[in-house]
């Protein structure tokens, strides 16, 4: 691989997970990733924090806190006008 040490591949870490890089350095990258554990570990973290917070964006917030959320932001919205 042309220069894909841990610096280039954290670099595109997130492209790559996004399938935002074209072939080559998808490649490139997947290659590193098999061969360098801190690498790995790090995409696994990224992968499984997208997962989760995915999840939570499709949860509905209880109606007191969304309630509560809102009246702050409208109070905060007017002390800015």
């Amino acid at each position: 691989m042309s220069d894909c040490g841990c610096d280039k591949a954290r670099k595109d870490l997130e492209e790559y997970l996004r399938n935002e890089v074209c072939k080559t350095q998808h490649s490139d990258i997947t290659e590193h990733l098999a061969n360098c554990p801190e690498c790995r570990d790090e995409a696994l973290v990224a992968t499984t924090l997208t997962t989760v917070i995915a999840r939570a964006c499709k949860e509905t917030a209880p109606e007191q806190l969304r309630d509560l959320v809102l009246s702050r932001l409208r109070a905060e919205q007017a002390t800015h006008h």
